[in-house]
């Protein structure tokens, strides 16, 4: 797993999922895709630590860009990014 600096990363999107119980972390992300275009970046906020492994197995199985993750030290939760591949 790659892990971000914080300038690494610019998002296109922000799907807050904080204090949000599984399964939407994923869910809601599949959704907010749909909306993007073709290689914009939705940036994932959550504090579940289960994401970190199962927001790049999501991305794996529908053919999204996996890109890496970052920690918020001052909001206590984790930015996922994702790029939209199709």
């Amino acid at each position: 797993m790659k892990f971000l600096e914080e300038t690494e990363c610019k998002a296109d999107a922000t799907a807050d999922l904080v204090y949000r119980v599984c399964p939407m972390h994923l869910l809601e992300p599949g959704e907010m895709l749909a909306d993007l275009e073709m290689g914009q970046v939705l940036e994932v906020l959550t504090d579940y630590d289960g994401a970190l492994e199962d927001i790049p197995a999501w991305c794996a199985k529908y053919g999204q860009e996996f890109i890496g993750v970052g920690e918020d030290e001052h909001e206590d939760c984790y930015r996922l990014y994702i790029r939209k591949i199709h």
